[in-house]
């Protein structure tokens, strides 16, 4: 697209034509806010995007922050999509208030508004203009700031610094005994601390609770 150039799309079958390509061009930032994961796409669409972008997450160091409102917690497969964000690198926070804006920055050079439904199909628009994305990013920033990490959103109480200390030791390979001796704690309250900390997580298993810790954002 030509600098300052705004196109207009009807439904996700145009969009993926005029801007498709933009998906797999990120190479610094990739920003998004919506009300939900349903937001944009549907389950189809969204993982046919994702397979797209995986090989330039993998191979460049994107920062990706994915902004939400609490709709996304309601449904457990948009949590568990959410969980997955974070295992790729994402940061994704959690905001009260409704977004007046629907937005994907790319950049900062590009942006796409998601805008009214219309006769069934949404409608898009895809914009190279700085003068538009400038302030669509600063409200953006602000929103970020006051949204809360998705973490602290899945009401995990236990995981404050003792949970925390408790997975570095883990991490590091400790045995329960050399564990509970770094904390200064006995052998009976460190393993009552361990299985406290896999309940939590939801986890059979020490490893499994490793990697849930990684998926929520919270390893050491």
């Amino acid at each position: 697209m030509p600098n300052d150039q705004v196109i207009t799309v009807r439904g996700e079958g145009q969009l993926a034509a005029r801007a498709g390509h933009l998906f797999t061009g990120v190479n610094k930032e990739f920003l998004c806010a919506a009300t939900d994961m349903d937001t944009w796409s549907q389950p189809s669409t969204r993982t046919a995007i994702a397979a797209r972008m995986q090989p330039t997450i993998q191979q460049r160091n994107l920062t990706i922050r994915k902004l939400y409102t609490s709709a996304a917690l309601a449904d457990a497969g948009q949590r568990e999509h959410l969980l997955q964000l974070l295992g790729i690198g994402a940061q994704v926070r959690i905001c009260e208030a409704g977004l007046p804006h629907e937005t994907i920055i790319i950049d900062r050079r590009v942006m796409i508004l998601a805008g009214p439904w219309v006769q069934g199909d949404r409608e898009f628009t895809v914009t190279t203009s700085p003068g538009l994305i400038g302030p669509v990013h600063a409200l953006f920033d602000a929103t970020w700031e006051a949204a809360a990490p998705l973490a602290d959103r899945l009401e995990l109480p236990l995981i404050g610094p003792d949970g925390r200390a408790i997975l570095r030791t883990l991490g590091a390979g400790m045995t329960d005994e050399v564990a509970a001796r770094s904390m200064g704690i006995s052998l009976r309250t460190y393993r009552r601390r361990v299985a406290e900390l896999l309940r939590a997580l939801d986890s059979d298993s020490r490893f499994q609770a490793g990697l849930r810790a990684g998926e929520l954002g919270l390893s050491p």
